[in-house]
């Protein structure tokens, strides 16, 4: 047995409610119905709680991830920057001025193709991967 019932909605869920059941090809009254037992049910709150649960862990994962990532990032850059150092010779003041103009230019140079590079979505990270898994003398 079903009894009718009115209820007042917002314009806005009434569109939502229409384009549903427009595009799921079942009635208002269905979809009605399972939202109001959905949201009534005892259960409703443990599954709510389950899915932000389950998206909190994907969040912790990919922050995991992204911590990694960046202290694999900054040990290279430092030791890069260490080895670097020690390798290159100190220069006279002459030299020093000229490579100080030579690496202004370099810098600017570097810059901007650094921007280029992102804004276009090639990512240098991106190429050494595709590199790495195609040479055969990086697999074991």
């Amino acid at each position: 047995m079903k009894v009718a019932t009115k209820v007042f909605l917002p314009p806005e869920t009434i569109r939502k409610l229409d384009a549903l059941s427009r595009r799921t090809g079942r009635g208002k009254s269905e979809i009605a119905r399972a939202a109001i037992e959905s949201y009534l049910s005892p259960d409703s709150a443990e599954a709510a709680e389950g899915v932000l649960t389950r998206r909190l862990d994907r969040l912790s994962r990919q922050m995991d991830r992204h911590e990694r990532d960046l202290t694999i990032a900054t040990e290279a850059v430092a030791m890069f920057i260490r080895t670097w150092l020690k390798v290159t010779p100190a220069m006279s003041s002459a030299e020093d001025r000229a490579a100080t103009a030579k690496g202004q230019e370099r810098y600017a140079a570097f810059v901007e193709r650094l921007a280029h590079r992102i804004s276009g979505g090639r990512l240098l990270r991106m190429e050494v991967l595709a590199d790495v898994s195609s040479d055969e003398t990086w697999r074991t």
